[in-house]
């Protein structure tokens, strides 16, 4: 038996390759997603569509997971490498029930998993998530016999639909007029494609870094400071150069370097999207996760009809947030825009486009819109939980935490959040890495690390 993870949450299911996500698993918690949406479609099989990230075992997996939708009777169209939000895309463009995307997000390139979207193109909330995982759980898979499989087909256009979706939410010929030099790193992986004809649709310079999706990462996959060393480089070389992005292996993030080479990174990329949604909509609700900076605060508050609906951690949180408030902007402090105009998923090609038009509407550098806005610093800290006690240890850690700071704000909602006047420090357990995860904010590095080192310490974990 293989100590591996599997990680089983809101996020979906994600595993190490050959180890704890194989074809049969695959195959089986595809079917699990299957057989729950039978049990709603009675009246005919589901259609569903299945894409995959880039990464090396992502064909492999995805065919598995076809296979799986297939044998519980659904119909399944194969989008081939595709951006998760190009699967919510297609799931609207063809009148699917549902659709998976084969990925393992920003997880170095042993993992992989599986990310199961709604007929809304929306990631499953818990309750639904927990009945697929429970589904799998118990091997509850409903397959069927001989006619009754599913059909699995192909579609080759996924990325012209997704595309054209996002150029309908900018001014296009306003950005065109600027030819803005960019230069992405895409990562080797689904995101290339798609990013590059954007760019190419609002008329820029394209430098694109790892643009084919052959899947092997050039480096490590999640878009921080010290993996995108190579990126701030070319950005910092090039005179001309108005902005460097960085996409995650399904694309669902995006960090940003300005025109100097500076890491400007993943917690600016909802602020500046948001900025420029604000001023075109002149407010409205945006909705993001309590781990999130208090940047979005600062520039909700200086829009009349502003505000901001904190949920906890995970697309499926931010995004009920958006539809119970009418949010017209959302997301979280990784990197990853929500446009619902587009789809409900976190999208980098959206949030490129957004911060473009930005770009050319304010005419500043990028550098000089970051540093007119308020600043704090944040700190990231994460620690395995094998070297904390494991999972069991966590309730116990969160405990220690409250009743460290009893006389203060709380929020319970996932994990906890102290705020502390105008510092705050969350402390909350991965949905999808086996690893308890630790962020602190405050109007100085001295003071994040202060009641970050103090949260820690308070925990046992430091």
């Amino acid at each position: 038996m293989s100590d591996a993870p599997l990680m089983l949450s809101i996020s979906g299911a994600r595993g190490i390759v050959g180890q704890t996500m194989t074809p049969e698993i695959t195959a089986r918690y595809a079917g699990a997603f299957g057989s729950l949406l039978r049990e709603s479609i009675t009246d005919r099989p589901p259609r569903l569509v299945v894409g995959f990230d880039g990464r090396r075992s992502g064909s492999c997996l995805a065919s598995a997971a076809a296979a799986g939708l297939a044998a519980v009777g659904c119909e399944v169209t194969l989008l081939g490498i595709t951006t998760t939000p190009t699967v919510g895309v297609m799931i609207k463009e063809l009148d699917c029930d549902g659709g998976i995307n084969v990925t393992a997000s920003h997880n170095p390139i042993e993992w992989n998993g599986i990310k199961c979207l709604d007929s809304d193109g929306l990631a499953p909330g818990g309750r639904e998530s927990a009945k697929i995982i429970g589904r799998f759980q118990a091997n509850q898979v409903d397959r069927v016999e001989g006619a009754e499989c599913g059909r699995i087909g192909h579609v080759d256009d996924a990325v012209d639909h997704h595309v054209a979706k996002v150029l309908s939410i900018v001014d296009v010929e306003k950005i065109r007029a600027k030819r803005f030099r960019v230069v992405l790193d895409s990562v080797a992986a689904s995101g290339g494609p798609a990013g590059r004809r954007l760019l190419e649709e609002l008329g820029c310079d394209l430098v694109h870094l790892h643009g084919e999706p052959i899947g092997i990462f050039p480096h490590p996959p999640e878009p921080t400071e010290a993996n995108l060393t190579e990126l701030a480089k070319v950005v910092e070389r090039d005179a001309g150069a108005a902005v460097g992005f960085a996409q995650d292996p399904d694309a669902d993030r995006l960090a940003i370097i300005d025109e100097n080479g500076r890491y400007i990174g993943e917690e600016w990329t909802l602020v500046l999207a948001a900025l420029r949604m604000m001023q075109r909509r002149g407010g409205g609700p945006v909705a993001t996760n309590i781990s999130t900076s208090r940047m979005i605060d600062d520039v909700c508050a200086s829009f009349e009809g502003a505000s901001v609906v904190r949920t906890a951690v995970g697309e499926a949180n931010v995004v009920y947030g958006i539809r119970s408030n009418g949010g017209v902007i959302g997301g979280e402090g990784n990197g990853g825009v929500i446009i619902p105009e587009v789809c409900f998923i976190r999208d980098s090609i959206s949030s490129m486009a957004l911060i473009l038009e930005l770009l050319a509407t304010d005419g500043r550098p990028l550098s000089a819109i970051v540093d007119g806005l308020p600043q704090y610093a944040m700190i990231k800290r994460k620690w395995d939980l094998s070297l904390v006690g494991g999972k069991e240890a966590v309730r116990g850690i969160l405990k220690k935490i409250k009743k460290h700071w009893a006389g203060a704000d709380i929020n319970s909602s996932d994990g906890v959040r102290i705020d502390v006047g105008d510092s705050w420090v969350h402390v909350r357990p991965s949905n999808t890495e086996p690893i308890i995860r630790l962020i602190a904010e405050a109007p100085t590095k001295a003071a994040a690390e202060r009641i970050a080192d103090e949260a820690a310490a308070v925990a046992g974990i430091g």
